[in-house]
C-alpha cells in the first residue's frame, strides 16, 4: 500500500455564536511609586506585565461552519433530505455545542477540538469518501477496492465505542495519534482505552478530514481502530496519488506513517 477549507459561511437557520476578541491584552496592577520618580521624567516600571489573551472561538460558531461545509458538499441530497430537513436534524447539536466551553482558535498540528460527525444512519460513508480533499488539493477521495464487494457495509463500531446518537453527534478533542506511528494497532488500542479516550470509527475519520483536511498529511496519516469487521482488518486513512484514501491494514502490522487516531469524548 502506498501512503499517503474552504471559507465556511454560517447557516442562517442556526443562531451563530460570537468569537472572543483574540487581540485583547491586560495590564498587571500599576504600583504606587510616583514619589520615587524624578519630576517630569517618565520611567518604565519593571513590575508592569502584559499578558496576551488566548484566542478562542465559541463551539457553536465552529459547529455552524461545519454545517455549512456539509451543505456545500451536498450532504442533504445524499441523506435523501431537503436542506431544511437536514439542518433541522442537526439543530439539537447546537444545544450540545452551547454547553461546551469556548474552543482554542489555534491548535497544534494533528489536533482539532470539535468535529461534527454524520454517520451511515444518515449518509452512506462510501458516498462521502469521494468528497474528501487534501489541503489545497482537488483530487477526489478514494475508496480502496480491497475492502471487497461489500465495501464498508461489514464494518461496525467496536464494543468499547458508544455512540450518543446513531445519526449525528459531536466528537471532541481529536488527535490523529502520531505517537503511535510504527506501533501495531493491536498494541495501541489498549493504551488509548486505558487513557479513557476512544478510537475513531470510519465515519469519524471521514468527518475529521472533511472538516479539517490538514489532519491528513504526508507521513502523518492514521488508522480508525473504532471500526472493525470481525477480522484483523483495521480501516485507515492515508494519502495515495495526492488524494485521501480510505483503505485498511492488518491489526498486527506496524506502519511508520500510520498512527492511531483517538478522541476524548462524544456528545449529542
Amino acid at each position: 500500500m502506498d501512503e499517503g477549507a474552504r471559507d465556511a459561511r454560517r447557516h442562517p437557520r442556526l443562531n451563530p455564536g460570537n468569537a472572543r476578541d483574540p487581540g485583547r491584552v491586560e495590564d498587571g496592577p500599576v504600583p504606587h511609586r510616583q514619589a520615587c520618580r524624578e519630576p517630569g521624567r517618565q520611567e518604565p516600571d519593571p513590575e508592569v506585565t502584559i499578558t496576551a489573551a488566548t484566542a478562542t472561538v465559541a463551539a457553536t460558531t465552529v459547529l455552524d461552519e461545519q454545517v455549512e461545509t456539509l451543505l456545500a458538499l451536498g450532504y442533504p441530497a445524499l441523506a435523501g433530505l431537503t436542506e431544511q430537513a437536514f439542518t433541522d436534524r442537526l439543530e439539537p447539536l447546537r444545544d450540545a455545542a452551547a454547553r461546551l466551553p469556548d474552543l482554542p482558535a489555534d491548535t497544534p498540528p494533528g489536533h482539532t477540538p470539535l468535529v461534527l460527525v454524520v454517520t451511515r444512519e444518515l449518509v452512506d460513508p462510501e458516498r462521502t469518501v469521494p468528497l474528501l480533499r487534501l489541503t489545497g488539493g482537488r483530487k477526489e477521495g478514494i475508496l480502496d477496492r480491497n475492502h471487497g464487494e461489500q465495501g464498508l457495509a461489514p464494518y461496525r463500531a467496536i464494543e468499547q465505542v458508544a455512540l450518543p446518537d446513531p445519526g449525528a453527534y459531536l466528537l471532541l478533542d481529536v488527535d490523529r495519534g502520531e505517537e503511535f506511528l510504527g506501533v501495531r494497532p493491536e498494541e495501541a488500542l489498549p493504551v488509548i482505552l486505558g487513557r479513557r479516550r476512544t478510537p475513531l470509527t470510519i465515519e469519524e475519520g471521514i468527518a475529521a478530514v472533511t472538516h479539517v483536511p490538514a489532519l491528513l498529511e504526508r507521513n502523518r496519516c492514521f488508522m480508525l481502530s473504532g471500526s472493525r469487521r470481525g477480522d484483523r482488518r483495521v480501516p485507515a486513512l492515508w494519502i495515495s496519488e495526492r488524494a485521501a484514501k480510505l483503505g485498511w491494514c492488518w491489526d498486527g502490522n506496524p506502519h511508520d506513517w500510520l498512527g492511531v487516531a483517538s478522541a476524548a469524548a462524544r456528545t449529542a
